[in-house]
C-alpha cells in the first residue's frame, strides 16, 4: 500500500501573500541617516548642513513608514493557461523577473494601469520562491512551423 500522495499539475492554483519587507523598511532608514552623516562629514557650510541632515533623516523615516504602512495583498497564479488575479483583480501584461532571491512582479490592469510588487527574502522564503517560479512558469510554446530545416 503506497501513502504517497499524488499531484496534478492541474490541482489548486498557487496563492501568495505580499507584504512590506522589513529589510527594505530598515534599508530606507539606514540610508536616511548615512545621507545625514555625508552631509555634516561634507565641506558644505554647517548652516547648510544640519538643516540638509535633518531632512535626509526625515525624508529617510517618512519614506520608510511609508514602506512600513503598505498593505498586504493577495496573488492567486491559477494552474494552467489562466491569467493571475491580486486581490481578484486579473492581471494582463504579467512580467516576473528575478534578481537572485528577489522577485519583481510587473503588470497592467484591465484598465491599463502599471504596477509593480517586490519579494525579499525576508518575505519570500526559498520554498515558497521555487512555487513561485513553478507557478509563473509561461505555458508550452506553440511552434507554428518545424525548427529543423527539411
Amino acid at each position: 500500500m503506497s501513502h504517497s500522495t499524488h499531484s496534478s499539475a492541474r490541482s489548486a492554483p498557487f496563492r501568495l501573500e505580499w507584504g512590506p519587507s522589513r529589510w527594505l523598511v530598515t534599508a530606507q532608514r539606514v540610508l536616511g541617516l548615512l545621507a545625514a552623516w555625508s552631509l555634516v562629514a561634507s565641506e558644505m557650510p554647517h548652516r547648510v548642513a544640519y538643516p540638509l541632515a535633518m531632512a535626509a533623516i526625515a525624508g529617510g523615516a517618512w519614506q520608510a513608514r511609508r514602506l512600513a504602512r503598505r498593505p498586504h495583498r493577495w496573488i492567486v497564479w491559477p494552474a494552467g493557461q489562466g491569467a493571475p488575479q491580486l486581490d481578484g483583480v486579473v492581471l494582463r501584461s504579467v512580467e516576473l523577473h528575478w534578481r537572485g532571491p528577489l522577485a519583481f512582479l510587473h503588470w497592467r490592469d484591465a484598465t491599463g494601469k502599471a504596477g509593480r510588487l517586490s519579494w525579499w527574502p525576508d518575505t519570500l522564503p526559498a520554498p515558497t520562491r521555487r512555487e513561485l517560479r513553478l507557478a509563473a512558469r509561461p505555458g508550452p510554446a506553440a511552434q507554428a512551423r518545424a525548427s529543423m530545416a527539411p
